[in-house]
Protein backbone atom coordinates (compact mmCIF):
# COMPACT_ATOMS: atom_id res chain seq x y z
CA UNK A 1 0.00 0.00 0.00
CA UNK A 2 0.93 3.48 -0.57
CA UNK A 3 1.81 6.56 1.20
CA UNK A 4 -0.33 9.32 0.98
CA UNK A 5 2.13 12.10 0.91
CA UNK A 6 1.35 15.46 2.30
CA UNK A 7 -0.87 17.65 -0.14
CA UNK A 8 -3.16 20.49 -0.28
CA UNK A 9 -7.11 20.14 0.05
CA UNK A 10 -9.02 22.74 -1.49
CA UNK A 11 -12.69 23.05 -0.72
CA UNK A 12 -15.13 23.66 -3.46
CA UNK A 13 -15.59 27.26 -2.81
CA UNK A 14 -11.64 27.98 -3.73
CA UNK A 15 -11.47 25.50 -6.63
CA UNK A 16 -14.71 27.36 -7.87
CA UNK A 17 -12.49 30.95 -7.56
CA UNK A 18 -9.44 29.21 -9.31
CA UNK A 19 -11.59 28.18 -12.13
CA UNK A 20 -13.26 31.34 -11.89
CA UNK A 21 -16.82 29.50 -11.79
CA UNK A 22 -19.72 30.07 -9.39
CA UNK A 23 -19.82 26.83 -7.05
CA UNK A 24 -22.79 25.98 -8.51
CA UNK A 25 -21.32 25.37 -11.97
CA UNK A 26 -18.70 23.36 -10.03
CA UNK A 27 -21.24 21.44 -8.24
CA UNK A 28 -22.84 20.68 -11.41
CA UNK A 29 -19.39 19.54 -13.40
CA UNK A 30 -19.05 17.21 -10.56
CA UNK A 31 -22.02 15.42 -11.01
CA UNK A 32 -21.50 15.33 -14.94
CA UNK A 33 -18.16 13.78 -14.10
CA UNK A 34 -16.53 16.79 -16.35
CA UNK A 35 -14.82 17.99 -13.42
CA UNK A 36 -11.46 17.93 -11.51
CA UNK A 37 -11.39 14.63 -9.24
CA UNK A 38 -12.92 15.41 -5.53
CA UNK A 39 -13.45 12.79 -2.74
CA UNK A 40 -16.11 13.55 0.40
CA UNK A 41 -13.49 13.85 3.36
CA UNK A 42 -15.80 13.86 6.74
CA UNK A 43 -18.42 14.91 4.80
CA UNK A 44 -17.38 17.73 2.65
CA UNK A 45 -16.01 17.40 -0.72
CA UNK A 46 -12.74 18.52 -0.89
CA UNK A 47 -10.26 18.38 -4.22
CA UNK A 48 -6.91 17.96 -4.24
CA UNK A 49 -4.59 20.83 -5.45
CA UNK A 50 -2.58 18.75 -7.89
CA UNK A 51 -5.86 16.94 -9.32
CA UNK A 52 -6.80 20.33 -10.28
CA UNK A 53 -3.35 21.38 -11.94
CA UNK A 54 -3.60 18.17 -13.71
CA UNK A 55 -7.40 19.04 -14.88
CA UNK A 56 -6.14 22.16 -15.93
CA UNK A 57 -3.20 21.07 -17.44
CA UNK A 58 -5.01 18.62 -19.28
CA UNK A 59 -7.76 21.16 -20.66
CA UNK A 60 -4.87 22.86 -22.24
CA UNK A 61 -2.79 20.04 -23.87
CA UNK A 62 -6.35 19.20 -25.57
CA UNK A 63 -6.98 22.69 -27.04
CA UNK A 64 -3.22 22.35 -28.29
CA UNK A 65 -3.48 19.60 -29.66
CA UNK A 66 -6.99 20.77 -32.19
Amino acid sequence: METVKAMKLLTLDEVAEMLRKSPAQLRWMRHNSSGPKCAKLGGRVMYREADVVDWINAAFDAEVSK
